[in-house]
């Protein structure tokens, strides 16, 4: 069982966790988060309770956020690539890793090179494009505050476990790419769009709500002590394995439908209420 920090007496009964996505969740439409908001994680990470932090982003992309909420200090985690590596802050240690099958690789270049679309992944500190960078891989090093490398020749380059590629097209070519893509992949790993013109590969057996289960099971606490927030589809697994889960007011249909609670405020302001409603009980 993983090292806890931070319990301040509690049981594992009453200890909680509190997931969060980052973006249009935790933090507002300028990638901020709000005083009220920091505030009451600080309340929670005070009393004891864990803070996780989930995201399709890298760790390396996560990490403003966490050092702004001190998870260092409180022994956080940080769930990247949508679940594909958890990352524990007061250690720096790898907690769970599934990586995209190496020889995967070369068929994904070869994908991408016959449909002309983007094709990216990242080592831990930098996004490693195969092609020039489109305005979309070039929106990704922009939100993560990390560089990008062209390699000369990508496939040898990348010789380390890789946890998510991404491709990249405008969105009609990309809704088409999708299906293809998957059809390419098969079992072996998941295609799908996070974003318009987004399309994530993983690991086939990776998913959000699998590998926060694997966390919570690692760290004794309880399914019903799991409080998981997000707005968007790849909050969706981690929404329904939560014992209270939440969508916020500006989340997608699909995800009102699935959560135990909606907020009544949108992005980070949501946070909030749940903090005061849920853990701190206010």
């Amino acid at each position: 069982m993983l090292r806890r920090t931070g319990q301040k007496g509690l049981t594992d009964m009453e200890r909680k966790a509190l997931v969060l996505d980052i973006d249009g969740t935790l933090t507002n439409s300028n990638k901020e988060i709000s005083p009220a908001t920091g505030a009451g994680i600080r309340k929670v990470l005070e009393s004891g309770h864990l803070v996780v932090l989930a995201s399709g982003r890298p760790a390396y992309g996560m990490r403003r956020y966490a050092g702004e909420l001190e998870l260092k200090k409180y022994g956080g985690y940080l769930l990247s690539h949508n679940g594909a590596r958890i990352v524990a802050c007061g250690t720096g240690e790898v907690v769970y890793q599934k990586a995209v099958p190496g020889d995967l690789l070369p068929v994904l270049y070869e994908f991408a090179q016959k449909h002309d679309c983007g094709l990216a992944t990242h080592s831990e500190d930098t996004v490693i494009s195969a092609f020039a960078p489109d305005q979309y891989v070039t929106l990704e090093a922009h939100i993560n505050d990390m560089p990008i490398m062209q390699p000369e020749d990508f496939v040898e380059y990348v010789n380390f476990p890789v946890y998510k590629c991404f491709m990249t097209a405008e969105a009609e070519r990309a809704a088409m790419l999708e299906k293809k893509l998957q059809e390419r992949c098969g079992t072996r790993a998941a295609a799908g769009r996070s974003e318009p013109f987004f399309i994530e590969i993983v690991s086939a057996s990776v998913d959000k709500g699998d590998s926060l289960g694997k966390l919570m099971e690692m760290l004794g606490i309880k399914r019903e002590n799991v409080i998981c927030c997000g707005d968007g589809f790849n909050d969706l697994s981690m929404i329904r394995y939560a014992g209270l889960g939440v969508a916020m007011g500006n989340a997608q249909p699909v995800l009102k439908e699935a959560a135990d609670y909606v907020t009544a405020g949108n992005d980070e302001d949501g946070v909030a209420e749940v903090i005061r409603k849920f853990i701190l009980k206010e």
